[in-house]
């Protein structure tokens, strides 16, 4: 379950999305997001689907390597599920004892399942094709304009990137503790709820003593390199805009007007 995780990994291969600006793929994929919540018919997520399903293909990662990050989530996702259609009121279409099903609350379970399932994709992507010091340029200057408000630009997005960079060390370090203490014989399996939660007590421990261990050794290294904050430094990779990188900005422009557009349009359709 824990190597299923894909989020803020990087997948390394030679892709047209790989080339991209990391820019074009954070305003790309909040674009991406926000398109998912604007309107809610079978017609947006038909245009959102297409638009994901080519995304995929130009990234050249295997959909079944992005599949297997939903694994983990696929619990909060049936608890989302079973909470829209047992207490979403409307039309009856199924009752039994004090349990009702609605018509409204099939249709808003199907929408959240799809809605919640192009959201994990769709920004997994971001991160299985950029690499976090890439994440971390992009953000800094997408969020430049904060530095004339004294907002410190710089530390934020280099929060976030260490942030995400800690996702898959700290699974892979989950997982060694795991197969330690299942060596000595812990049981994470049997009992119920509370035992369960009980026996994970011998792995959050070492996982926190880790955690602020490395988070120590980080803060030490970049002492030792004099790290002082954005101010006055200089990139060995500036970020700049190239045509593929304005293409780009034009493609993610005609895909909001096309699913505006097809939102309309899918007002009338009576899903």
């Amino acid at each position: 379950m824990l190597r299923d995780i894909t989020l803020g990994q990087y997948y390394q291969t030679d892709s047209l999305l790989h080339r991209l600006d990391p820019r074009v793929k954070i305003v790309g994929t909040f674009a991406y997001i926000i398109s998912l919540f604007l309107f809610r018919n079978i017609t947006i997520y038909l245009i959102a689907g297409l638009w994901l399903f080519a995304m995929i293909r130009l990234s050249k990662v295997p959909f079944r390597f992005m599949v297997k990050g939903l694994k983990p989530v696929i619990m909060i996702l049936l608890v989302t599920v079973i909470c829209n259609v047992l207490f979403t009121k409307g039309t009856p279409v199924f009752s039994f004892w004090k349990i009702t099903i609605t018509d409204e609350g099939l249709k808003m379970a199907l929408f959240m399942t799809i809605r919640f399932v192009m959201l994990i994709i769709g920004s997994t992507l971001m991160t299985l094709t950029t690499t976090p010091n890439q994440l971390t340029d992009a953000l800094e200057s997408l969020l430049s304009p904060l530095n004339k408000l004294h907002v410190p630009v710089h530390e934020i997005s280099m929060m976030m990137a260490i942030a995400l960079r800690f996702i898959p060390i700290l699974m892979e370090e989950t997982d060694k503790i795991m197969k330690a203490q299942l060596a000595r014989g812990a049981d994470f399996e049997s009992g119920n709820m509370f035992k369960r939660v009980k026996a994970m007590l011998p792995l959050l421990v070492p996982l926190f003593v880790s955690a602020f261990r490395r988070a120590n050794d980080l803060a030490m290294a970049m002492e030792a390199r004099c790290y002082r904050g954005g101010e006055g430094r200089t990139k060995m990779k500036p970020l700049i805009y190239k045509n593929t990188d304005r293409r780009a900005y034009l493609c993610i422009l005609v895909y909001l007007v096309v699913l505006i557009v097809g939102g309309f349009i899918g007002k009338r359709l009576p899903l």
